[in-house]
């Protein structure tokens, strides 16, 4: 856990917010500045500053937050209609968050 790390305090509730899905491992919220009807952060609860700082030893995680991501875009009802998984790597890649999340968006209506 890093002390300063805005997810990490929500990993830890010291700041609120309300979890979709919470185990072990993993905790998924709701992005506060949504992109699409359905825009949703799954966040490890390890504490991993970017992608760039991932170890080996760290695969079983970067597997997890896929099979979170695919269980979350079926509950939430757009593993058919489709949605897109996103990292966001280090400043000039759009990270805002130093700790890894993934993004899930989806939810759009075809026209």
């Amino acid at each position: 856990m890093s002390s300063d790390c805005l997810f990490c305090k929500i990993v830890n509730r010291e700041i609120p917010s309300e979890f979709l899905f919470e185990d072990d491992a993993y905790v998924v919220f709701k992005d506060i500045h949504p992109a699409a009807p359905v825009h949703l952060l799954l966040v490890p609860k390890k504490h991993i500053r970017s992608i760039n700082d991932l170890t080996a030893a760290d695969s079983s995680i970067l597997s997890g937050l896929f099979m979170v991501a695919r269980d979350m875009a079926k509950e939430q009802g757009i593993n058919e209609s489709g949605y897109k998984l996103l990292f966001n790597v280090e400043k000039g890649g759009g990270q805002e968050i130093f700790h890894i999340h993934l993004h899930l968006i989806g939810g759009w209506k075809k026209k």
